[in-house]
């Protein structure tokens, strides 16, 4: 990388896996230091002292811990984190500050799912655990961290929604409705910080294939809904996000980018030989 987060200290919540991850390790080899909060603590731990070792040192990395630093040598660090706990926030701001001296970046990719239940039937068991991950965390960690850096020169906060917040479909209505209120709180926040040279920026990416979905963005669903016949991955995303952090992006706030291989412009042409083959 070209060091374009040289000097920058990041924080990427949900950084142990998945998109999250993907975005450490670029943001890493763009020069930031980087603090992971999950609360995966075994592989956010794992991933930290991974660059301490040969990970670092493929990405150009100092490979060395300070006094009393454990894992992640100097560049890369790691505090277990619920988001959902404004306590537990609060000390992942406190953290970075202490460790890295000061906060530039904030990356609000932490989010889980609610069960595919269709609305009728839905109890809503999950409602208030995915408000709190995917709305509330949001909205905690962008204010704790845009007070450090409304103080401190500005900033950049990347909220990570996705093209469910954008477009409306059947089921997984708190998802659905938590991310929608993530995309209109990210061009609020764009607003209310912009005197404080704070940018608030969201990222809306849709059938990305990580670990965990990989069966589900199967190439059928990319086939009937994306115009772009690639299948996404997770590095997509992860260069969006570096983008709207950084410099590049410093006349940019209050923007909505989708990464979707084009999914919430419209869905690809129809066959219509196929179905004109398939009529009766």
């Amino acid at each position: 990388m070209n060091g374009e987060l040289d000097g920058k200290v990041a924080i990427i919540t949900g950084g142990a896996n998945g998109l999250g991850r993907a975005m450490v390790e670029l943001f890493a080899s763009a020069g930031a230091r980087v603090m992971i909060a999950d609360i995966d603590a075994a592989t956010g731990a794992e991933l930290a002292a991974g660059f301490a070792g040969g990970l670092a040192g493929g990405l150009g990395l100092a490979a060395s811990a300070g006094p009393g630093e454990s894992g992640g040598g100097s560049r890369v660090a790691f505090q277990a984190t619920d988001v959902a706990d404004v306590e537990q926030v609060q000390a992942l701001i406190d953290a970075t500050v202490a460790r890295f001296g000061g906060l530039h970046i904030l990356v609000n990719n932490a989010g889980i799912a609610s069960a595919p239940r269709r609305f009728l039937s839905d109890d809503f068991r999950d409602f208030e655990r995915v408000m709190a991950v995917d709305l509330l965390g949001v909205m905690v960690a962008s204010q704790r961290a845009a007070r450090h850096m409304a103080a401190n020169g500005g900033g950049s906060i990347v909220n990570n929604a996705s093209v469910g917040g954008l477009s409306p479909g059947p089921g997984l209505m708190p998802y659905r409705a938590a991310k929608a209120a993530v995309i209109h709180l990210s061009r609020s926040m764009a607003i209310e910080l912009a005197e404080h040279a704070v940018r608030v920026n969201c990222l809306a990416p849709g059938n990305i294939t990580t670990a965990i979905n990989a069966d589900v963005v199967s190439s059928a669903v990319v086939a009937r809904l994306q115009p772009l016949a690639r299948r996404g991955v997770a590095h997509d995303v992860a260069e969006a996000a570096l983008f709207l952090a950084g410099d590049r992006a410093a006349h940019i706030t209050g923007i909505v980018l989708p990464v979707d291989g084009g999914t919430s412009a419209g869905p690809p042409p129809l066959d219509l030989a196929a179905l004109r083959r398939a009529e009766p």
